[in-house]
């Protein structure tokens, strides 16, 4: 029988334990491709060294990379633009720093608030770089499906995150939980069944919690010229600048001793903050890994979204993210960035920095 106790603060949380059966699954999807990836992309309006640092990082795994500037919202590559912009696939553990931040919001848990599990008491914190599912499964039920349809619509999910990039199509967010003979809201946040995220979406997401809480439309400038003249167009301030140091030290936990930990045989030099996801539907099995960067000349934000089979899981995803940033400190990039900052001309302040865009139109159902 679960308990419920009345206020969050440092009070434990019990939940029922739950029987659970393995099973073994046949996927039928191949995790690699053959020849060469992204070949059909639109590039001259991306950065060529951190495109090129994220092709040699996918190397031949199926599946895209996409690197964002949070700072404004430009997309620096995108690596296999057809999966990129495509309607995207079930979050699995990613959706679970919406459930992180909306418990926070509406002060149900701390980052500290044990949470009384079967055997064991796990804080937000562990729960993130463990990607514990009971755990979530917990707090979005005391959330309820309203309250957490509620934040994740508000961090983007469920709408086009781009404005005007042509191709981009829509992860969908339900309107109604799944069934509870299907885990209820409790599965929803701790696997995202029911969703459809895109990298796109993520990536925005995973920007507004690396900026402190601006949600800005991505861009995706297709010429030099569009580069010069990118304006940053917000889509919507999220209130969520007080709870990122919160969830923060769950990513920071993930990458240093928890499901992302891959991560840190390929690059050490620089701190990450990221969430694995793994799951699987119909045979394909999907790995996830977004994160962000903390470097003296800004953050870059990732998100690594593989396809396939049993190879494909969340840490292999962190792995080539790792190597995606080794990659960058090979070639210095971090180095010339910052002398590049150093001799740019100083900036004019914006009129009006703050200004929301209205959404650009969505697409049509035949185009979706």
């Amino acid at each position: 029988m679960r308990t419920t106790p009345k206020t969050a603060g440092g009070q434990v949380r019990r939940v029922s334990a739950t029987r659970r059966h393995r099973y073994y699954e046949r996927f039928t999807a191949s995790s690699f491709v053959h020849g060469e990836l992204g070949a059909d992309d639109v590039t001259a309006g991306e950065d060529p060294v951190v495109r090129q640092a994220a092709i040699d990082a996918l190397g031949d795994m199926n599946g895209t990379a996409v690197v964002i500037d949070p700072s404004n919202g430009r997309i620096l590559a995108m690596v296999n633009q057809k999966l990129a912009l495509s309607p995207g696939a079930e979050p699995c553990s990613t959706i679970k720093l919406t459930v992180a931040l909306a418990g926070l919001s509406e002060g149900l848990v701390t980052r500290d608030t044990p949470v009384q599990l079967p055997g064991f008491r796990m804080n937000m914190t562990q729960a993130l770089a463990k990607s514990n599912n009971l755990y979530f499964e917990e707090i979005g039920r005391e959330l309820g499906f309203e309250r957490v349809r509620h934040y994740a619509t508000q961090f983007g999910l469920g709408e086009l995150a781009g404005y005007n990039i042509a191709g981009e199509q829509l992860g969908m967010y339900p309107d109604q939980p799944i069934p509870e003979s299907e885990g209820g809201v409790g599965r929803m946040c701790s696997f995202g069944e029911g969703v459809s995220l895109t990298p796109l979406q993520l990536g925005a997401f995973v920007a507004a919690i690396a900026n402190g809480g601006t949600l800005y439309y991505l861009q995706h400038p297709t010429t030099p010229e569009e580069v010069a003249a990118l304006q940053p167009k917000v889509k919507r301030t999220l209130d969520i600048a007080r709870y990122v140091p919160d969830v923060e030290d769950g990513m920071a936990g993930a990458v240093e001793y928890g499901t992302a930990r891959s991560l840190r045989a390929n690059f050490n030099q620089l701190p990450v903050f990221g969430k694995t996801g793994t799951c699987s539907n119909d045979g394909t099995r999907y790995g996830w890994f977004a994160s962000y960067s903390e470097t003296p000349q800004g953050a870059l934000v990732t998100v690594f979204f593989l396809e396939g089979g049993r190879p494909t899981f969340g840490p292999r995803a962190a792995e080539l993210t790792g190597e995606f940033y080794k990659n960058l400190w090979g070639r210095d990039y971090f180095a010339v960035k910052n002398q590049d900052a150093q001799n740019a001309p100083a900036a004019e302040p914006a009129s009006n920095p703050a200004t929301a865009y209205p959404a650009p139109a969505a697409p049509t159902p035949a185009e979706q």
